[in-house]
């Protein structure tokens, strides 16, 4: 399974210098878009969004990075498809009622995947049930990724395993979340 976007963010620490690293650095979540996509056994593609997440990372003591993320399950919503969004919000999916968050804490990386994409391996939690996953950071476009271009990552997990096992006959199992991180401020020249 695979999660991608944070390591992008992450790598950016690590070229700003250790002082810059003493406080851990925040989303943007006024220009970040965190969200999914899930395939119907006929070939359609329904996108779901995260309007309401946050998100920063740390630097570790030792250079390292290391990044979680939220994201609120009480707001997910398929735009235009009220019933669809009701749906992803019960209890045959993220069950929003008992379970507020889906989360991810990486394992500690080097910054540098920033700069050259790679996998930030970590443990997701989705409805109580937590299991390791790897998000797939996506090479940057822009010299200042986070700032002057997204930090793209993606990550693919089986939904069965998370207890999302209804509709198995409509929907394909795997659920790809797709985030597009900017970060709070900019870095000094």
């Amino acid at each position: 399974m695979r999660w991608v976007r944070c390591g992008l963010l992450l790598s950016w620490l690590a070229a700003t210098g250790t002082a810059a690293a003493a406080q851990p650095l925040q989303f943007d979540t006024a220009h970040s878009r965190f969200g999914f996509e899930i395939r119907t056994r006929f070939g359609q593609r329904i996108e779901g969004q995260f309007p309401r997440f946050d998100g920063w990372i740390t630097v570790l003591p030792d250079g390292r990075h290391q990044v979680r993320l939220r994201m609120f399950t009480q707001y997910v919503e398929i735009p235009d498809k009220p019933r669809y969004t009701g749906w992803m919000r019960g209890e045959e999916f993220f069950d929003a009622q008992r379970h507020p968050l889906v989360e991810f804490e990486s394992d500690p990386y080097e910054p540098d995947i920033v700069e050259r994409g790679g996998n930030v391996q970590g443990r997701l939690t989705i409805r109580g049930i937590s299991r390791r996953e790897v998000l797939r950071l996506e090479e940057p476009e822009c010299a200042r990724p986070g700032y002057d271009c997204d930090l793209v990552s993606r990550g693919t997990v089986q939904r069965g395993r998370y207890g999302m096992d209804s509709w198995q006959f409509a929907l394909s199992d795997r659920v790809t979340f797709i985030l597009r991180t900017r970060l709070v401020g900019a870095p000094q020249p």
